[in-house]
């Protein structure tokens, strides 16, 4: 089981956990489609070479976005990070992928 954490512009956000859902995202127990969100700000410089769809190469950028909070089975996490990276507008999204214990076995 993974903990994958995706920041994605606030526009973009439901757009993005409906892509990971439907790709197998948020499943637990007898539910699917859950999700955790926090309202958060993200800074970044593009860099030449970069293609950027918020702000300008050289200029620190400050964008409201989202955090979103999602597990995912091993059988699911390859079409998960291929759904979010489809459906994400950055040029180089911020995803974390974090390998979870099974809490149910440590108590």
């Amino acid at each position: 089981m993974y903990h994958v954490i995706i920041l994605a512009p606030e526009d973009k956000a439901d757009e993005i956990r409906q892509a990971a859902a439907d790709a197998g995202a948020g499943k637990i127990g007898n539910y699917d489609s859950c999700s955790f969100s926090t309202k958060v700000t993200g800074r970044f410089r593009a860099l030449e070479g970069a293609d950027p769809s918020v702000g300008s190469i050289g200029e620190l950028e400050e964008v409201q976005e989202e955090k979103i909070e999602m597990v995912v089975s091993e059988d699911a996490i390859s079409d998960v990070l291929k759904a979010v990276r489809e459906t994400h507008p950055y040029e180089e999204p911020a995803i974390h992928v974090l390998k979870m214990a099974d809490y149910k076995k440590l108590l």
